[in-house]
């Protein structure tokens, strides 16, 4: 049997990635490229910084239609930059001649009323798809809530709120994303919403050390799943249960009627008529007397309308609130005022709080009168 061959596999050598050349098909990267050390320099996915190509130019982000257009007419380096988690766009290197000719693309084709109309369909297709949407999650969050039918009315405000905060465009909530089902995204929604609306999470000083908000946010939310267990084993309503407080500050109860009286948290449903409108008033056979809160009905004349006037047979002598029907004089005017009551005795907690201050003063006595060593 012929002896092993005892040396080492050489290693293939391993190419040196080359540059795409400027103004090739390959010249538009994957993935994004990172700012350079320096200005017209970027960084790509091994680290190796690359010098912009001379005569090319920075489109800055924002404008969606004209990035993709001059995308479509040949190379382009997109820049991005890491934030924390997150990858925020710092625009677009392409050739200055393609940026130009892109953007008279763009003019020429926003100026065309038919791309208008396309926006305006656009805008409706994404409005009527969102509105869907909200009203699947809603659904999705009262499936999660589970509470019994004594407890329904509460779980459909607690669904209206949640929506109402998770589901905008934009909003970055766990209600945006598609990389999880539904029913997870409104599980999270709502333990999200009970941790800043229910517990102290937003005034706390959370130390700066890896893991310590996680573990301050998966206590509370063992706390806000405990509440919700109550309520799902259909415990009797406590009106200061946190829960319900927030509630009703964002989602306040409809009238069992079938109205809304707290729509504008101030009117009241009535037959026909709303004396309550101004919260003052009072029905009456057909005038308002207290529609400046202080009037009386009177035979014809408002004595109380200054809530100062007394009726009198031709005079006020109360107009002031100082004067007094005399002969001439008034001996009253420079009377002196009445003595003030005597103070309550105190109760045994006020008199131990007493005691207690007494002693603090006499030891904070002793100790400003020694002398310094």
């Amino acid at each position: 049997m012929p002896p092993a061959d005892r040396r080492p596999a050489q290693k293939p050598p391993q190419k040196t990635p080359q540059e795409p050349a400027p103004g090739s098909a390959k010249a538009t990267p994957e993935a994004p490229y990172r700012p350079g050390p320096r200005e017209r320099t970027l960084r790509d996915a091994d680290g190796r910084v690359i010098e912009v190509p001379a005569g090319w130019a920075l489109l800055p982000p924002g404008d969606a239609l004209l990035t993709r257009r001059v995308k479509a007419l040949g190379p382009a380096w997109p820049v991005a930059e890491p934030v924390g988690r997150k990858l925020f766009s710092r625009g677009l290197w392409a050739p200055e001649a393609q940026l130009a000719a892109a953007r008279a693309e763009v003019e020429a084709r926003r100026a065309d009323p038919a791309h208008a109309r396309q926006l305006e369909a656009g805008r409706a297709r994404r409005a009527a798809a969102q509105e869907v949407y909200v009203h699947t999650f809603e659904a999705a969050v009262l499936a999660f809530l589970a509470f019994p039918p004594a407890h329904a009315a509460l779980a459909a405000r607690l669904a209206r709120a949640v929506a109402a905060h998770a589901t905008p465009v934009g909003s970055g909530t766990v209600a945006r994303t598609e990389r999880i089902p539904v029913e997870r995204r409104a599980e999270a929604a709502v333990i999200a919403w009970m941790r800043h609306q229910t517990t102290a999470y937003d005034d706390l000083q959370i130390p700066r050390v890896k893991g310590a908000r996680r573990e301050v946010r998966r206590m509370l939310a063992g706390r806000s799943r405990a509440l919700l267990d109550r309520y799902r084993r259909g415990g009797a309503p406590d009106p200061a249960c946190p829960l319900r407080v927030a509630v009703d500050a964002e989602a306040p109860l409809p009238a069992p009627g079938g109205t809304d009286p707290d729509r504008d948290r101030g009117s009241r449903p009535t037959g026909g008529t709303d004396p309550d409108r101004d919260r003052g008033s009072r029905p009456t056979g057909g005038t308002d007397p207290d529609r400046d809160r202080g009037s009386r009905p009177t035979g014809g004349t408002d004595p109380d309308r200054d809530r100062r006037s007394r009726p009198t047979a031709g005079t006020d002598p109360d107009r002031d609130r100082r004067s007094r029907p005399t002969g001439g004089t008034d001996p009253d005017r420079d009377r002196p005022a009445p003595a003030p009551p005597a103070a309550a005795p105190l109760q045994p907690r006020d008199a131990r709080e007493a005691e207690q201050r007494a002693k603090y003063e006499a030891v904070r006595a002793r100790l400003s009168a020694r002398k310094p060593r």
